[in-house]
């Protein structure tokens, strides 16, 4: 049964988890696909196992409301359809609707630091209408969630009040492209501005060490003459390469608030101002008894510096959003289609569902589809990460973006724009960068108030070494304040997290392992047991034929051959798998006179061979009884092939046993080698199945799971969650989301065995597209790597600003005479920066 259930109070994608995972935990139900454009929830169940009740009692126990009175005129809100084939659930972007909450990603141009993150969420925050806002600085994008009546357009003016951009997209064009292009203009607008800084910095020094230098025996410039013509090198440097400090001081100004570019801003100006006094008004000085000296060097070099390490901090970052870049690239920017009987080229913006699609060897696939004539094989690494190509034939699903390997094909596209797969791959790797873990929090709180007390402690610098330094001491007050000013590093605390989230995300989704935010990544690293569903996880999911056991002489192939005719008319999935092994091994069936199944016990046939008949019966050991036949002689087989989890198929041929057949669900090649990796990262790993004792026992045996949990039915999978968290323990739960998602619901992180067409599987915080249990501590050892990257990012930044500021305010004059001077302030600022970025990417490499 199909049933839609209106849904009150999501405002985000993380509500749609919750409002899925809640409605997965009802008994019965086996798929729920929850929107948050329309609002309500499509919910799959067992007819008789569940009831509206219950699915609103999970909805309002999650936390949301469903209502009645919300449906359009003339219609229900709670829907019953027919059954049908269930299509795959999809995340779909947010549309804009009058009754909704909605969800947009703004890139923002000109942030710097944590404090530039801090003062365009308060900005977006105070937007009436909205709800809930993440920015992400090293992505330099804002994901917004807001309600009815918000329009996008006071978002984008909210962000550009406070000195900030919002760059126009045109989705007409390539994302990527557009993307790109603006990063690159803005890249070599910063690079002009560094190499023109630099080349005009360079005199600025030669006119300051113009006597020492020797110069003055070729040309004599007066002091203050000097001081002018230094001045006037430093003015574009100061006005034009710097002048976006400026901007962004006017604007903070306004605004009541402060950032990095306030510090800087305020510390050149400074030295600037000093310097133009000492310029023009020398006598200031001099009435003072203090001696004459400019600082336009110390200006100049400060600016370039600081913009040479934010040129180098952009080029890094950029490198951590690489996996992201490499999707996007993924999709061919045109296919060959057949319309109207003829082969054309089209863009793949044009292609249409139910397009014919034509590829040869060597092109990529562009949408999603189903082949139709043709035979290849495709290479689906960029998409679920397995290496080996995959064979491709009439009625195959094919996935945009992977690349045909040999032959040519046709195929339908099913699927087009950003309903494909891997456009879905895409929205959920990057909503997953954009996201923040709780230890993100830390830095949030800490950043909103770095800069002013940065400002503070410059302030009583300046004080302390004007009223109690050596002379001159408006120098030495000048100096220490500034470079306390420009050391100050709220940039390393707005890039240890985020860097960190993208590159482990991003890693993630190369390895075919899609972690939907990054809440999930933070608690997997705590995870200390791993409950894994045996059949389909750990098992191919698949009955196949083990063993073929001759009793009574027939050949093997013989009695294969009778085994499968027999089976033709049954539907049991044993039936299935033995009918599959007789194609395997090319065997012709007989034909079948008659057919009888015998429920619990087997089946009874005719089976037409050779111009006459034989009675071939096959079944287990209730049917040898019924029918009155000893099994002393073959018992010791039967227990043998049991202990090894085996279901053994007794073949009885006109009355006499003749052979045994062995069926099993066999083990997935990796579950072994995936399973001891788990236990080298320090888990227990228990194994839950509704397969009885024995069975289960000798897979377990067999894999080397710690703990075997047998003779468990779905709805109570969840309940043995619940009690190993009882217990003090951290879960994950691994299945395939379908009879396992109450456990996967109930988990601390539910982990969904899919395939790079099933990455919108809801029920999941993870999802292991290659299908198999490689992925799962590949998840959890590379959560362990990002948290751990993560806290060394977060120390270095508070570290840094803790040891550095007082060093940089002469804490360490008195004892052995250290002064900072500005100019290594503002390179170390830099260089703090870029070993977070750096640290960051180390995460690129990260193999288990």
């Amino acid at each position: 049964m199909k049933q839609t259930l209106k849904v009150n109070g999501m405002t985000c994608e993380n509500c749609v988890r919750h409002v899925s995972k809640a409605l997965e935990g009802v008994a019965g139900v086996s798929q729920v696909s929850v929107s948050l454009d329309q609002g309500q929830a499509d919910i799959e169940f067992d007819d008789g196992q569940a009831t509206t009740e219950q699915f609103k009692q999970a909805v309002q126990e999650a936390g949301y409301d469903t209502e009645d009175d919300i449906a359009k005129p003339g219609s229900s809100p709670l829907q019953i359809h027919s059954d049908g084939d269930a299509g795959l659930m999809q995340i779909q972007p947010a549309v804009s609707t009058e009754s909704s909450n909605q969800t947009c990603v703004l890139p923002i141009e000109g942030m710097t630091c944590a404090s530039c993150v801090r003062v365009v969420e308060t900005a977006l925050n105070r937007v009436d209408g909205v709800q809930q806002v993440a920015v992400n600085l090293a992505s330099e994008k804002a994901t917004i969630n807001f309600g009815s009546g918000v329009n996008i357009d006071l978002l984008k003016q909210a962000v550009r009040d406070i000195g900030y951009d919002v760059p126009t997209i045109d989705e007409t064009l390539d994302l990527l492209e557009q993307d790109e292009q603006k990063k690159q203009a803005s890249y070599h607008k910063q690079l002009q501005q560094v190499i023109i800084g630099a080349v005009l910095t360079i005199p600025i020094f030669v006119l300051m060490y113009w006597n020492g230098l020797g110069l003055n025996r070729l040309i004599e410039i007066p002091r203050q003459t000097n001081f002018m013509l230094q001045l006037l090198f430093v003015l574009p440097i100061q006005f034009w390469v710097g002048a976006r400090f400026y901007r962004d001081l006017w604007v903070a100004i306004k605004h009541r608030t402060a950032d990095m570019n306030t510090l800087v801003a305020i510390g050149t100006s400074a030295a600037f101002g000093y310097s133009l006094v000492a310029t023009f008004f020398p006598q200031v000085f001099e009435a003072g008894g203090f001696d004459i000296h400019v600082y336009y060097e110390t200006s100049a070099v400060i600016i370039v510096l600081i913009l040479l390490g934010r040129l180098m901090e952009s080029r890094a970052k950029r490198q951590t959003s690489n996996s992201l870049k490499v999707m996007m690239g993924l999709q061919p920017k045109t296919a060959r289609v057949i319309r109207d009987g003829e082969e054309v080229e089209l863009p793949i913006a044009d292609l249409l569902v139910g397009d014919r699609i034509v590829v040869r060897p060597g092109q990529k696939i562009a949408v999603d589809g189903v082949v139709k004539e043709g035979h290849s094989f495709v290479d689906e690494a960029m998409i679920t990460g397995e290496p080996m190509p995959v064979e491709k034939m009439e009625g195959d699903i094919v996935t945009g973006g992977t690349l045909n390997k040999t032959g040519s094909f046709q195929f339908e596209a099913t699927k087009v724009g950003k309903q494909t797969a891997l456009s879905q791959i895409i929205q959920l790797v990057e909503q997953a960068q954009g996201s923040k873990p709780n230890i993100a929090r830390l830095a949030d709180v800490i950043a909103s108030y770095f800069v002013p007390i940065v400002l503070g402690i410059a302030a009583i610098t300046f004080g302390i070494w004007l009223m109690f330094g050596p002379a001159p001491s408006l120098t030495f007050a000048m100096l220490n304040a500034m470079a306390v000013l420009l050391i100050a590093c709220p940039c390393a605390l707005g890039l240890a997290t985020p860097t960190s989230i993208m590159v482990g995300i991003g890693r993630g989704a190369s390895n075919g392992v899609l972690i939907r935010d990054a809440q999930a990544l933070e608690i997997a690293h705590k995870l200390d047991t791993v409950v894994l569903d045996k059949t389909g996880t750990i098992t191919q999911g698949k009955p196949q034929v083990t063993e073929v056991v001759q009793l009574n002489g027939l050949s093997e192939n013989e009695l294969l051959r009778l085994a499968a005719s027999a089976e033709q008319g049954s539907e049991h999935p044993l039936g299935e798998a033995i009918i599959a092994k007789a194609n395997q091994e090319n065997l012709n069936l007989y034909a079948t006179a008659s057919f009888k199944a015998i429920p619990g016990k087997g089946i009874e046939t005719q089976v037409s061979v050779n111009g006459g008949t034989q009675a071939v019966d096959l079944g287990n050991l209730a049917m040898l009884e019924a029918k009155g036949i000893v099994s002393e002689s073959f018992n010791t087989e039967l227990d043998k092939l049991a202990q090894q989890g085996k279901t053994p198929m007794i073949v009885v041929v006109d009355g006499e046993v003749a052979g045994i057949i062995a069926v099993s669900d066999t083990l997935k090649e990796e579950s072994k080698n995936a399973i001891q990796s788990l236990h080298q990262q320090g888990l227990e790993v228990v194994m839950l199945t509704g397969d009885n004792e024995r069975t289960a026992k000798a897979v377990a045996q067999e894999v080397g799971v710690d703990r075997v949990i047998a003779d468990v039915l779905p709805q109570d999978k969840a309940n043995v969650v619940k009690q190993l968290q009882a217990e003090g323990k951290t879960v994950a739960m691994v299945g395939d989301g379908i009879n396992d998602a109450p456990a996967l619901a109930q988990a601390d992180v539910g982990m969904a065995i899919g395939t790079g067409t099933d990455v919108a599987m809801e029920a999941a915080d993870i999802t292991l597209m290659r299908g198999d249990l490689n992925g799962v501590a590949m998840a959890i050892g590379l959560s362990k790597a990002t948290m751990r990257n993560i806290k060394q990012n977060l120390f270095w930044a508070f570290a840094y600003n803790t040891i550095l500021i007082p060093i940089a305010a002469g804490i360490l004059y008195p004892i052995n005479g250290m002064l900072l001077s500005p100019i290594f302030a503002a390179a170390a600022m830099g260089l703090s920066d870029l070993t977070v970025v750096g640290n960051a990417l180390r995460l690129k490499w990260f193999k288990i």
